[in-house]
């Protein structure tokens, strides 16, 4: 059974975030998560490649952005909401407000 390397919450970088969340469809799935956790792959992958969805979980993951945990054959992913709010506090609330009006600004 597959199990990930998550960054100590100590760890996180602001710069790795922020480049994690400069991907439409990484910040995409954050704000799925954010809207109902923990969730499966496979409702955030948008029809897309499994190879590229994989290369995108492992940015967020590596900027400590989600966890994954193995669950059986399930992998459930969830957003590291406290630790990034004690790291950098309300960066995360920002981006994912800023995030929700970004298509209704002309």
């Amino acid at each position: 059974m597959k199990q990930y390397d998550h960054p100590l919450a100590q760890d996180l970088q602001l710069s790795c975030l922020l480049y994690a969340l400069s991907d439409p469809f990484r910040l995409e799935v954050v704000r799925k998560l954010a809207a109902c956790q923990p969730q499966p792959c496979a409702p955030l992958q948008d029809g897309r490649p499994k190879s590229s969805v994989s290369h995108h979980f492992s940015v967020l993951r590596k900027a400590g952005l989600i966890r994954t945990d193995v669950v059986g054959v399930t992998h459930m992913n969830s957003l590291r909401e406290q630790d990034l709010q004690s790291r950098f506090p309300g960066v995360l609330a920002a981006i994912l407000a800023a995030a929700g009006t970004a298509g209704t600004q002309a």
